[in-house]
Parts: structure tokens; sequence; C-alpha cells
């Protein structure tokens, strides 16, 4: 056939397991890789500070990969359509293909850029590359969307096994002459901000760095993943949510991972397939299944009766969650955590997030807007699922009576106070005892610490007894059905 192709990357920045890029090859021409920023075309929810810093970094990983097989990576900023049709007209291609993406804004692109290529006489193809099913394949009994978690990853589970993953190209067939592109600068992707130097200390952004980190996960954490998932003050967890976000990594590639590992160690199929770790990843497949089929609930409730929730307008309670100042320190460590390198412990997510919906009674909208801007992993999907998750207003949410105690919480997952230690140095010197509930230490351990509450430490914002109860009895009201 010998065909041009155009491959659109998108959230997949990575070489192997990438079916476009795939069928772009197979078309025997050159491929033409190209990645077009065009936020404005992402709805509400164009890419957050950090979501763009971690961008920057992967394309330019992904560039040098495709160097080094002949090829280079095409950047363009505009209407995706517009950019598309001119780069077919400079390269002569008669083909483009891209994976699929699910936030609503960006489906409903696509479906026009995809008609209207198709109009203009080019073949057009796109590919799942990121979930291991697509949301309309996964149905319960009744043939409608799953709303709770359990029995929709039984249901995937009783699928057959995902493809083995394809190994990336050996070689890409270079055009005769290469259309012009932008600098990766001339986006304008990286914050100019403080913060952005802790990200490049904790990050390896990239392909390599997506391998890198579940190979170290493997070989240690995943064997105590049950145990350890829980505890902020350990690298129990895989780490690997900013690469599955952008596509540096594939489940699919995670499942296999698993599936040699557990082969390696003789652990029975059971066993790996019913792991906590796997599950998470059910848990991140549960999310874009929901999003597809109720696109509303990035800024809706899914439970309808939380549309006139009664939640509270306070800004400077929102602004001492969001700089880590709420005088509860397993709060105040995630949140500095969050700002320091993009990133912040599942257990501590929930924990932070029960503190602004439970204890300051802000909504969860809030939460979820600060979020996407701070995290490197901000997921539409996960995101939404998350924080309407704590809020009670989406699908298997919590319980309205499951208030996190931030102090209980502290001492049952940071016993040492390790991770306070770290992001909340202020209070380092106090002993384990009095680091989670520092407003209840003596006078003098705190003078002994060097810790004056109100000065190098703030007292607590709100008394968790009595928010808890507040949140309580708005949550019934709710519940019975009362205005």
């Amino acid at each position: 056939m010998n065909k041009t192709a155009i491959h659109c990357f998108r959230l997949d920045l990575r070489l192997a397991d990438n079916p476009a890029l795939q069928a772009a090859v197979k078309l025997g021409g050159p491929v033409v890789p190209v990645f077009i920023w065009s936020p404005d075309e992402e709805g509400d929810w164009p890419p957050g500070a950090a979501s763009r810093w971690w961008l920057h970094q992967s394309l330019a990983a992904l560039d040098a990969r495709l160097r080094e097989i002949g090829s280079r990576l095409v950047l363009r900023h505009g209407p995706t359509l517009e950019v598309l049709r001119a780069l077919a007209r400079e390269t002569g291609a008669g083909a483009v293909v891209w994976n699929r993406r699910y936030e609503p804004a960006v489906r409903d692109r696509d479906a026009r850029v995809e008609k209207a290529l198709r109009a203009d006489g080019l073949e057009t193809e796109s590919f799942n590359a990121a979930l291991l099913h697509e949301p309309w394949t996964v149905r319960n009994a009744t043939g409608k969307p799953f709303q709770v978690f359990s029995p929709f990853w039984r249901c995937c589970l009783t699928q057959p096994d995902p493809a083995d993953p394809t190994p990336a190209p050996r070689r890409l067939l270079a055009p005769a002459k290469w259309p012009g592109s932008l600098a990766l600068g001339d986006l304008e992707l990286e914050p100019k901000i403080a913060w952005a130097g802790g990200l490049d200390r904790a990050w390896q952004p990239g392909e390599e760095g997506a391998k890198a980190n579940l190979r170290r996960f493997l070989a240690s954490a995943f064997a105590n993943y049950s145990e350890q998932r829980n505890r902020p003050d350990m690298l129990g967890t895989s780490r690997l949510s900013p690469h599955l976000h952008f596509g540096e990594i594939s489940p699919r590639q995670v499942w296999q991972g698993l599936k040699r590992m557990a082969a390696k160690r003789g652990l029975p199929l059971a066993e790996w397939r019913g792991s906590q770790f796997l599950a998470e990843v059910g848990w991140r497949e549960f999310s874009h299944h929901l999003l597809y089929h109720f696109p509303r609930t990035p800024s809706e409730p899914l439970r309808s009766a939380f549309e006139h929730f009664s939640w509270h307008t306070e800004p400077v309670f929102l602004k001492a969650w969001q700089q880590g100042r709420t005088g509860y320190p397993i709060v105040d460590a995630g949140m500095r955590e969050l700002w320091t390198t993009g990133w912040m412990h599942n257990r501590v997510r929930m924990i932070v997030a029960s503190f602004l919906v439970k204890d300051l009674m802000l909504s969860w909208q809030e939460g979820a807007r600060w979020f996407w801007e701070t995290l490197v992993d901000a997921d539409l999907a996960q995101n939404t699922l998350g924080w309407q998750w704590t809020a009670g207003c989406g699908a298997d949410a919590a319980p309205y009576f499951r208030v996190f105690n931030p102090v209980i919480q502290g001492e049952k997952f940071d016993p040492r106070g390790d991770y306070v230690s770290r992001w909340c140095p202020e209070l380092a010197a106090l002993p384990a005892k009095w680091i989670h509930r520092p407003k209840e230490a003596p006078p003098e351990v705190l003078r002994a610490a060097g810790v004056e509450l109100g000065q190098s430490y703030p007292h607590p914002i709100v008394s968790h007894a009595i928010a808890r109860e507040v949140a309580l009895e708005a949550y019934a009201r709710i519940k019975s059905g009362a205005s």
C-alpha cells in the first residue's frame, strides 16, 4: 500500500504497545508522528499546571525515542482539524490514525474531526490504547452501565485476558521532506513557578521512567502491597499513575508485568489476578466506565439529591487547606507533598478530601479543581470518581456517615510520624505520641520541640468533633430527602 500516515500522539506517549502507531507502520509508507497542543478543545478541563510540566518532559522523551528509530516528533499548536488537514497537504498523507480518549469534550471533538477528514478522502481509524476494556463493552445483567465497583471488576475478570503487549517498532520510515515543527519551548507548557523544581527531583517522565517504576514496584513493593499500600511513610505503591495517564505505559503492559512476575515466583493465577494492586488498575477502568456513561459528572453530582447540598463558602479555610496550614498534621503534610511533588499518596488523598468536604464543608468541586491544577496524574475520570466518592454523591460512594478523623488516620497510617516529619519539618522534633496531635501536647513537650502553636504551626482551624456532627446533620438531611 505504501501510504503515508499521520500518527497523532495524544495521551499515548510511548512507542511500545501503541496500536495506532502499529497501524500507521502497517500501511507501509512514511509515518509522520505529530503532537497537537490544543487545550481550548478540552472543554472546561484543559491540562493544569502540573500536567503541563509533565507533558513538556514526556514530549521531550518521546522525541528522543523517535529519533533513535529514524523519526522525530512534529509539534503543532492550533485547532486539531486545521492542523491535520494542513499536515495531510504538506506530506501527501492518505491516512490519519490515533488512539482514543474518553473525556466528553475530546470525544465530541474527535467525532467531528473524523467525519471531516473522511469527507476529505482521508482514511481514518482510532484504537484503544488506554484501557483493558472499552467502556461500552462492560455491562450489567440488564445491559446498563455498572455503578458499583465490585460487580464491575468481577465482570471484567470474566473477560478473556488482554492481548499481549506489542514491542516498539525498530524503525519508522521518514517522509521525503519533514513538515515544519514548533520547538517544544514554543508550546509554553512549563510553568514558571517554584514548585517545578520539586517535580523535577521527584519524577522521570517518559516511557523509560514508566518501565523503571514498574520494575521497581514488581521487584520490591508488590510483595507487601496489601500491608503497605496505605502507609504514606513507605514506598509501598507503584507510583505509576502519571505514567498511565500520559500513556507512557499501557495497562496491558502492567497486566503482563504482573503475570510474568507471578510466573517467576510461582504465584497461583488466583493470587495475582485477585491482588489488591490489580484491583487498583480495575478502579482506573471503573472511573473511565463512569465518565463515559455519565459525562456530566466532572462538574455535577451523579446523585441528583446532592445538587442543592448546602456547601459552605469560606475562602480563608480553602486557602489554609491548599497551603497545608489547617493545624491537622496529616492533612498539612499531604497538601505540602502535593505542592512540592505534584503527587500525593492515595490514603492521604482520601484524608485531605474528607477534611475538605466534611470538616470544612467546602464543595468537592473546589477540591477537584485544586487537584486538577496541582497533580501530575490529574486524570478527569479518576479525579471525578475520587472526589464524588468522598463527598458521597457519586457511584459506589463512601457512606455519608464515614468521616475520617485526621488524627486517628495519621496515627494509624504514619505511626512513627515519619511522613509528617518530612513534609511538616516544624513538627519533626515532636515525639511520635504527639506529632499527630500537637494541640494536645503538654507545653513542656512543645517547648522542647521548638513548636509554638499559632506561630511556627497553626492551631486547628476547626474542631473535628464539632465539624463531624455538623456534616452528619447535613448529610442526614440529604439522605432523608429533606430540603
